[in-house]
């Protein structure tokens, strides 16, 4: 699942950026939503809100 848009992380940055840092990008920001995703449920919600973050 592609999530991170790379020319976008490009302009937040004046640095390269490696191949490696966008996998563990992807990895983290996965990371958040499935932990997200199963706070909503936990809480008896469809709908993910910042807060479960």
């Amino acid at each position: 699942m592609a999530l991170i848009v790379k020319s976008k992380v490009k302009e937040g940055t004046e640095l390269n950026v490696s191949e490696e840092f966008y996998t563990e990008l992807e990895k983290k920001v996965e990371e958040l939503i499935r932990k997200a995703e199963e706070r909503a449920k936990a809480n008896m919600r469809r709908t993910i809100f910042a807060r479960d973050l």
